[in-house]
């Protein structure tokens, strides 16, 4: 059975792309990731000439964005703007970039194995049998707004902890102690870095944090409405909520109106993302924003670096945010 370039990549431990760039453009690939390829395909008695062969039938220089959020779509528009730096980024390059949603996960992956993709980027969360079946295949993969266990691969995402903190003390700068978090149940990864930091930040302040601050709902308007809701019945109500997202901390503005309460005299609301939402409240919504193209493009140049056979890609790359104060809060 002859060798094939996918046998070379999981031989030296590089994407097939990378392969390709050691025997077609050696220049640019690491003289170390060089030495790799050519020592698996030697081990494999895979020859240069028909390396180049196979790089001619099979080589795409396509690169994929997945958007791993259930009923999510193009117009998300949290993945909009990733989605945008990411395009502006691979514009810059020689990639040709296909996008695709949790939607259509079977079918993207599919389409890595018949349209022989070279990188996948992964957005938000992603199933390790997704991951695993691409890295299997020689793909270089990185994860955009998600870390995963497990699997070393790079990863790009906002400060989770650093946005969290500027709303809190936002909150307690105002004179706020009593502050509940309504968390909606997003990915493992967002759900769990945000609930972390509200508990240690709050700690940290010597706030008083237990199970009644904190109300888990689904990530949207109403039901975030009625989780608020009860935070609010409580005699000792919460005098602030920290919304784990825009939604939800629309949902909470809801509630509040519902009840009769004015807002921000008798309760402060925040929220996280800094959607277009923001300015569409009344009051406008205070919010922390996340630069969602800048986490696209960095995606980009990790997939580039993976590509070109780096050994020194981080793993963890972090986005920093910045609170944006509006009436609400």
């Amino acid at each position: 059975m002859n060798s094939t370039i996918y046998d070379v990549s999981r031989l030296s431990g590089v994407s097939t792309a990378t392969v390709s760039r050691a025997f077609s453009n050696p220049e640019l690939v690491r003289e170390g990731t060089r030495r790799k390829v050519y020592e698996a395909a030697e081990v494999l008695h895979y020859s240069p000439n028909a390396i180049a062969q196979a790089m001619a039938r099979q080589r795409t220089d396509r690169i994929a964005f997945l958007i791993c959020k259930e009923g999510a779509t193009i117009l998300d528009e949290f993945y909009a703007g990733i989605c945008d730096g990411i395009m502006n980024a691979a514009n810059r390059t020689d990639y040709e970039l296909m996008i695709s949603t949790a939607a259509d996960w079977d079918l993207a992956a599919n389409t890595s194995k018949n349209k022989q993709v070279e990188g996948v980027i992964l957005g938000g969360n992603a199933k390790p049998e997704l991951v695993s079946e691409l890295q299997n295949r020689g793909i270089a993969v990185v994860l955009v707004n998600n870390r995963m266990a497990g699997f070393d691969l790079p990863c790009v995402v906002s400060d989770e902890y650093g946005g969290v903190r500027q709303a809190l003390e936002h909150l307690i700068s105002r004179g706020h102690r009593n502050i509940a978090m309504l968390a909606g149940r997003f990915s493992p990864y967002i759900l769990n870095e945000r609930y972390r930091a509200f508990l240690e930040i709050a700690q940290a302040h010597g706030l008083p944090v237990d199970a009644r601050h904190i109300k888990l709902c689904d990530p949207t308007v109403e039901s975030a409405a009625e989780a608020c809701r009860e935070l609010l019945s409580r005699p000792d109500r919460p005098t602030a909520i920290f919304g784990t997202n825009d939604v939800v901390a629309a949902g909470a503005m809801k509630a509040a109106r519902r009840l009769g309460l004015r807002l921000p005299e008798e309760l402060a609301v925040t929220g996280l993302d800094d959607a277009s939402v923001c300015g569409m409240l009344e009051p406008e919504l205070t919010s922390v924003h996340i630069d969602c193209r800048r986490m696209g493009e960095l995606s980009v140049e990790r997939l580039q670096s993976l590509l070109a056979g780096d050994e020194n890609v981080p793993q963890v790359t972090v986005v920093p945010t910045e609170l944006r104060v509006r009436r609400s809060a």
